[in-house]
């Protein structure tokens, strides 16, 4: 069910940068080659058609997931124990039994950093690879992408799926949209219940303006001057924007559909979980189908763990072993590995770029309350498809976790990674002023 309003309905020498994954984890990789972009990638066209970011709101503990430490003391190690993967050297938590069964299909980078230890922050710098402050505050990942992509097609170019922008109690992370290129840049939020069903908020001050009175063209008129002037009240400057996807998604069957999970077999909405998570995922692998060219799948739009009246992210300062036996890990298990297989056997990996991450990790020493607090200096992140090399791990981190033995990847390096695979060069970036001094992973393109 959908409502629209109210209306329902390679590297330097040696050996080869695959030979390496292959390796696992018993050999760091080197990273950080400045981008040099040929022509000869534009002339062949991007290796991802679509971007899908699993944002992982809150952070979560990666020696408690994907980077344990076996070896370190007690109170680091904490009490999971750790279990083989399909990736040589390489070991979780577990925690994580299925997506160890699928190591083989994504990579595992160990070495990120962030400069900020606040969630807004952290957010903002995860998702544009700039501070928030001093400002202008920079385009989110997704808002470049779409913008080089431009809006072809009746869905929007950029989508965030999950309960609406991404927050902490205090406050919105500012890089979630257009930034500098302004609102009209900003990701359509798509809402979506543990149900399946999704609510299209940015269509609210749309009401009125249905399928059927679309063939009515006297009372369209009058009801899109109505809208006109409640999207003026609301401070929406980019009228035509707004009218174009109002009248995208409802005129057009196909459009609407692919938000609807209802089309699903039971079978696949089960696999998924009738949960808010699995739900999201669902719908974010219908919208990878329909080529939408940026999809933010948001676990959480909050980061508080357990407050109540929020949404169970991943920020666990208390009860952090609890709630990642009992709820977190089990989820995630069931949905990753279900969204990734799906996209595989569909064919879509082929050129869908999935990037699993965070804005920070969690502290490798757990704190007096029996949990762990922010952790900048080192985290995680998962990488599939779009001709990524699979099967392996990036980087390594020291033997507690705290820090990165090998190169660590900054934001910056994300959103640069992300842009070259999606089919910027040096040259467009440059064009729009965006991500400048940024380094590509080398070992994803």
């Amino acid at each position: 069910m959908i409502n629209v309003g109210q209306f329902r309905s390679r590297t330097c020498g040696g050996p080869s940068r695959r030979s390496f994954l292959k390796m696992g984890a018993s050999l760091p990789l080197l990273m950080g080659r400045p981008d040099l972009s040929s022509g000869a990638q534009a002339d062949r066209g991007p290796r991802a058609k679509t971007v899908l970011l699993v944002w992982l709101w809150g952070a979560p503990s990666h020696l408690d997931t994907f980077d344990p430490k076996p070896d370190a003391p007690s109170e680091y190690r904490g009490p999971f124990s750790t279990i083989a993967t399909r990736t040589p050297g390489v070991r979780f938590t577990d925690l994580l039994p299925r997506m160890a069964s699928i190591s083989d299909r994504f990579a595992l980078a160990r070495t990120h950093v962030s400069s900020q230890p606040g969630h807004p922050d952290a957010g903002t710098v995860a998702l544009t690879g700039f501070h928030e402050k001093p400002g202008p505050v920079q385009p989110n990942f997704g808002a470049i992408v779409a913008r080089h992509r431009g809006r072809t097609g009746d869905l929007p170019p950029f989508l965030s799926v999950g309960r609406g922008v991404i927050q902490d109690s205090v406050r919105i992370v500012e890089g979630y949209g257009g930034g500098t290129f302004g609102k009209a840049w900003d990701p359509f939020q798509v809402v979506v219940k543990n149900d399946g069903s999704v609510d299209l908020p940015a269509l609210d001050l749309l009401d009125g303006i249905t399928p059927a009175r679309i063939s009515d063209r006297r009372h369209l008129l009058g009801q899109l001057d109505v809208a006109r002037r409640r999207l003026e009240a609301a401070g929406i400057d980019d009228w035509e924007r707004a009218y174009q996807m109002a009248y995208g998604l409802l005129s057009n069957p196909s459009a609407r559909d692919a938000f609807d999970v209802t089309r699903e077999s039971e079978a696949t909405r089960q696999r998924y979980g009738h949960t808010h998570f699995g739900q999201s995922a669902l719908v974010a692998r219908r919208l990878v189908e329909a080529r939408v060219p940026y999809v933010q799948l948001n676990w959480s739009q909050t980061v508080e763990a357990i407050t109540p009246n929020y949404d169970f992210g991943w920020d666990t300062h208390i009860y952090n072993f609890e709630m990642l036996m009992d709820r977190h890990c089990p989820l995630l298990d069931r949905v990753l590995p279900e969204l990734m297989t799906d996209l595989q056997d569909r064919g879509l990996l082929e050129d869908t770029l999935v990037v699993v991450i965070s804005e920070f990790g969690r502290t490798p020493k757990i704190n007096p309350r029996a949990a762990r607090d922010h952790w900048p200096q080192c985290y995680f992140s998962l990488w599939s498809g779009a001709g990524v090399p699979t099967g392996g791990a990036i980087g390594q981190s020291d033997k507690l976790g705290e820090h990165p033995l090998t190169t660590p990847i900054t934001p910056l390096m994300v959103g640069t990674t992300i842009t070259e695979l999606a089919g910027l060069t040096t040259q467009d970036r440059a064009e729009v002023n965006v991500l400048s001094g940024g380094t590509v992973i080398d070992e994803f393109v």
